[in-house]
């Protein structure tokens, strides 16, 4: 009601009758009223927004050394994957519980008995079942968070947690970098801009104020280190610009989140069905009953009569066989190392649809081999490396330079020499005792021969190109910031001055470095790349676009390798103008890249190569498993889309008959629209497609995209950002209602796993931030398969029986309750008192019941030989018909179930008439019983076996 009506209803108020003035003062007080209710519920909104606001990021400037200057304070440097704080952890835990209608329910019952007209027998007989769940929850949950703590105190022990902004750290080699940092040590301030999720480009600004005239410089990607890289040699000394969750890994990483699977979503259902047939149920006896007395009151006590129709120990008995299936899994000889980290979804593994998996340490090892060297006119493998080795010795051996331009052998050298300059790599000598630890004494202990370097770079693809020109005869040995030495097959040492780097980005797909020659004075840029990048830089030529296909088909990572010979004054030109764009705030990066542009023009092709990325163990045989186990496979990668193309192929993600679609780069919503119509007019087709094309599909067809993706058999998304692979997994969820799996080995996928249904991690190169933050921890990718297709097919089938019986067991003690009440004129009295209704659903049925948990319908080696068997799940019966493999456990369940029966004859005389049970006539009467209830469910289920037998009988028989 806005402020002017209540006005206008002030002014009319000596108007009216004395009966309507009452009325009116009545609505008077109700508004008053509801206004302070409104007030107070908007001020606690208001008091709970600024409690969970973000603070709002900020560029910011450091000054170096001096952090009474900084007026900001920056987060702790400090990771958590923790769920809960010592304030949230029982309101949490018991909100977690407490959603779902069964446990909800049978707290409402439990209170019920303290209404004396509604009580049924002894507060324990409610409370005692609600406790034990309660209690196992909360101890199970304990034991996972206090896991985390001690996995996130080991990880922050070793991130320096109390590190700040303005601080200078020092970081040897192999040690990861705690924060994002800058690598700066001489004292002056930094400008950087405001923390973002892009983890491919910075911008910022250092100034040195102590020199005469200031120094003003720019800083770009180059100059950082995010946080948990690793220093590959020598050490760094920086100044943190970014701690805590401002970091780019951490931005990118999503809150953890309590997953619930699907088993327990169903039996939710499931459960509430159960609660509409016991009110009916009841309202049933109740009108039979005639309606007569309190019947609201007897209504409700027969609602509680019957309330083991919704059983209570199922969540207990779901609960203990998680944990079972969980210590099954870690003991599992056969995949050594698995670690179980969320110990309340291991069904998941049995119901996956979709499984998402990063590419690089996932599929790959991430090593790379040189295979192929191409020239345009003459092609060298493997086998034929000898030759460029003597093409090679032969031009340095040589008084002068190669005078023929156009010999095979000047054109091996220029483009041996190409690729030994064109690089990012840096040799790597170690101490001879190891690795040092005093820093100061490193130099002097280090090893320069041959044998005890190593190289070092931010892709392995530069290392491998590298490590063959080593092989070939021309060695690096030596770089530092301004320069780098070549050694040719004699011994000799060639000085080249490094002049210009222009390092590889996702938008230009190459990499350039401008060098002078010490010994000529000459100056040459070379530059290398993909091809779609290089084709239209380079001059003129017909076999470049076939032999890249070629070597696309074969699996191969291709790089076309060119070079430009510059006079002085036009590098001098090039050097002033690129300098006034790097030093720009607004644009920079679009700046930098037109005056780059400049020298891209008419470049000489001098070869094209082609690397392998070696793929784990056992890959190609594991995504075949899955593809015929009905699981759908999509790479999602960071990397760029030749490269995530030819893993595809090389794993068989995408066989070698299955077309590709390589979805064209959109920008606007009309491209988007004609090249989905493209993709649509495909069948049987995988598709390859980059993380801007994917958002800008998302943004105007995201239904449509989704749907036309998941008809693929493979689905490829490369230059995918931590965030966009998160948010793939969501769409998947969301659009398709089915269950997804994630898995990675990196920080960056961290949001990926998290996101997923199940998150599945792997300890590797990339540390242990993805193996920590998952469900489940693996070693090796070829372990998937056997986790899914027997541990989580054996857990889903096992809670399955498990969750059908134990609700079996509750409807025949309820069907019992009924004939009982109807026998003596529909009154509501229990049937058993006191410890026998608590005794029947625990320890005189829980043995034979929980050792479903041991039960497996075919063997380990079958469910991996037939993983077609993962799609098959039978509805079953009773626990006795449903055995497949009886296990010795399972006889001895059956005897500590009887014994406890025979027990509680000496212990509980007030309730059993043992004259009675140790008579002839209670065996027979037993026996008939039993012959009746179970000989229609044997003949049932021989017929069904017989006409329509599972689809493992012909594996077993």
């Amino acid at each position: 009601m806005s402020e002017e009506g209540f006005e206008n209803d002030e002014s009319d108020y000596h108007t009216l009758p004395r009966a309507r003035i009452s009325q009116r003062k009545r609505g008077l007080e109700w508004f008053i009223c509801g206004g302070w209710k409104f007030l107070c519920t908007s001020c606690s909104d208001w008091l709970i927004n600024i409690c969970r606001r973000k603070k709002e990021l900020k560029a910011r400037t450091v000054w170096l050394g001096c952090p009474e200057k900084c007026e900001e304070k920056y987060p702790k440097n400090a990771i958590k994957n923790q769920k809960y704080n010592i304030f949230t952890f029982i309101p949490g835990v018991l909100y977690e519980q407490f959603k779902f209608f069964l446990n909800l329910y049978f707290l409402v019952v439990s209170c019920s008995q303290f209404v004396p007209a509604l009580k049924i027998g002894y507060l324990y007989t409610y409370w005692a079942p609600l406790g034990f769940v309660l209690t196992v929850t909360v101890a199970r949950e304990a034991v996972d968070e206090y896991r985390r703590y001690k996995r996130d105190k080991e990880m922050n022990s070793q991130l320096y947690s109390k590190i700040i902004c303005t601080f200078f750290f020092l970081s040897p080699q192999n040690q990861r970098i705690p924060s994002d940092m800058d690598l700066f040590s001489i004292n002056a301030y930094v400008y950087a801009q405001k923390p973002q999720l892009d983890i491919h480009s910075f911008e910022g600004t250092f100034t040195r104020e102590d020199s005469d005239p200031a120094v003003h410089e720019s800083l770009s990607i180059e100059n950082t280190l995010w946080a948990s890289t690793v220093v590959a040699s020598g050490t760094v000394i920086g100044v943190v610009i970014y701690t805590g969750k401002e970091t780019r890994s951490v931005m990118n990483t999503s809150n953890p989140k309590n997953k619930v699977g699907l088993l327990d979503l169903e039996l939710n259902q499931l459960t509430k069905a159960l609660f509409l047939a016991l009110v009916a149920l009841s309202v049933v006896m109740v009108t039979l009953q005639g309606f007569v007395g309190p019947w609201y009151r007897n209504l409700f006590r027969f609602l509680l009569l019957f309330s083991y129709i919704i059983p209570i120990s199922l969540r207990v008995n779901l609960d203990m066989g998680k944990a079972a299936y969980g210590w099954m899994i870690m003991k599992d000889d056969n995949i050594p190392g698995t670690v179980v980290r969320t110990s309340t979804i291991p069904e998941e593994l049995g119901r996956l649809v979709y499984l998402l998996t990063d590419k690089t340490g996932t599929l790959t090892q991430n090593e790379m081999i040189f295979k192929r060297l191409h020239l345009g006119t003459v092609s060298y493998g493997t086998d034929t490396m000898d030759e460029i080795q003597s093409h090679i010795i032969n031009s340095y051996s040589q008084s002068s330079a190669p005078k023929v331009r156009k010999s095979v052998s000047s054109r091996i050298h220029e483009a041996v020499k190409a690729i030994a300059l064109c690089h990012n790599v840096t040799p790597v000598y170690e101490s001879r005792a190891g690795v040092s630890g005093e820093t100061e004494y490193a130099e002097v202990d280090q090893d320069f021969s041959d044998e005890n370097r190593a190289y070092q770079a931010s892709s392995p693809d530069e290392v491998a190109l590298v490590q063959w020109t080593e092989s070939v005869g021309l060695t690096l040995v030596n770089r530092d910031l301004t320069s780098m030495q070549l050694k040719t097959p004699g011994g000799h040492i060639l000085t080249y001055y490094i002049l210009q780097i222009f390092p590889f980005t996702s938008e230009s797909k190459r990499m350039g470095i401008i060098v002078r020659d010490e010994s000529s004075g000459e100056i040459t840029f070379y530059m290398k790349g993909a091809d779609v990048a290089m084709s239209t830089i380079v001059q003129y030529n017909d076999w470049l676009e076939e032999e890249c296909g070629n070597m696309a088909r074969e699996g191969l990572r291709t790089l076309v390798v060119a070079k430009k010979s510059l006079t002085e004054e036009q590098y001098q030109d090039f050097e002033s103008r690129y300098n006034q764009a790097k030093l720009s705030i607004h644009d920079r990066n679009l700046k930098v890249a037109a005056v780059v542009e400049s020298l891209e023009r008419e470049m000489e092709l001098l070869c094209l190569t082609g690397v392998e990325d070696q793929l784990q163990a056992d890959v190609r045989p594991t995504l075949e498993m899955l593809r015929n186990a009905g699981i759908k496979i999509w790479m999602l990668t960071g990397d760029k889309l030749e490269t995530a193309t030819c893993i595809a192929k090389s794993s068989h993600l995408v066989s070698r008959t299955q077309d590709i679609h390589i979805f064209r780069p959109v920008t606007t919503r009309g491209e988007a629209h004609l090249e989905l119509n493209a993709f649509r007019r495909k069948h049987d087709c995988a598709l390859v497609i980059s993380g801007d094309s994917l958002e800008v599909c998302l943004k105007y067809y995201e239904h449509e995209f989704v749907e036309l993706a998941c008809q693929c058999p493979a689905v490829v998304c490369c230059r995918c950002s931590p965030t966009q692979k998160a948010h793939i997994v969501k769409l998947l969820q969301h659009h398709t209602g089915k269950r997804t799996c994630a898995i990675g080995d990196g920080g960056n996928d961290v949001s990926m796993i998290q996101a997923a249904d199940c998150g599945i991690g792997i300890e590797g190169k990339e540390g242990k931030q993805a193996s920590l933050a998952a469900d489940f921890s693996i070693t090796q990718f070829k372990h998937i398969g056997r986790l899914l297709m027997v541990h989580g097919r054996n857990s889903y089938k096992r809670s399955a029986a498990l969750g059908q019986f134990v609700m079996h067991r509750g409807l025949i003690i309820s069907t019992m309750q009924a004939v009982f009440s109807s026998v003596f004129y529909f009154a509501s009295v229990p049937l058993y008192q006191g410890f026998l209704m608590v005794g029947y659903a625990t320890i005189y049925t829980m043995f034979p019941v929980f050792s479903l948990v041991l039960d497996q319908d075919v063997k380990p080696e079958m469910a991996l030989l037939y993983p077609e068997l993962y799609k098959d799940l039978t509805k079953l019966l009773m626990v006795a018909l449903t055995i497949r493999t009886w296990h010795w456990l399972m006889v001895v369940a059956e005897f500590l179930s009887l014994g406890c029966y025979v027990a509680s004859l000496a212990f509980l005389n007030e309730y059993f008439d043992v004259a009675f049970i140790t008579t002839v006539t209670f065996l027979w009467k037993v026996s008939a019983i039993t012959v009746v209830s179970c000989l229609p469910l044997y003949i049932l289920k021989y017929l069904k076996r017989k006409f329509s037998p599972p689809s493992y009988s012909k594996l077993t028989s």
